[in-house]
């Protein structure tokens, strides 16, 4: 398998699909449930992509590191979106997006 994937998520039904994505891109998964957790998987990970429509994760947004990163948000929710533009995110799409490009988003990500 190639590049370490590392995906914020606490909704495993949605992060079962992202995973699949993830494997689509030729990468392997990481599905970490706990923010801080994530980070510290993303230290070593190519790619760190985090759920921003989670409650739980609330704050996230404000936290990208130094990995390249993939946020996804609900599409009524513009203020997470900016602040996770503002504060470091490479890329950041509505859900929607993610469930339609997941993949490609991921490759392309990869790649750069």
């Amino acid at each position: 398998m190639g590049a370490r994937v590392v995906l914020l998520t606490a909704d495993l039904l949605f992060g079962s699909k992202v995973e699949a994505m993830i494997r689509g891109a030729g990468a392997e998964p990481v599905l970490v449930g706990d923010p801080q957790a994530a980070l510290d998987a993303a230290a070593d990970a190519a790619l760190l992509i985090v759920d921003l429509t989670a409650d739980a994760y609330a704050g996230t947004e404000t936290v990208a590191p130094a990995t390249p990163t993939i946020g996804f948000y609900a599409h009524t929710d513009d203020d997470t979106r900016r602040a996770a533009l503002a504060n470091g995110f490479a890329q950041v799409v509505p859900r929607s997006r993610m469930v339609r490009e997941g993949a490609e988003l991921i490759r392309a990500r990869l790649a750069a």
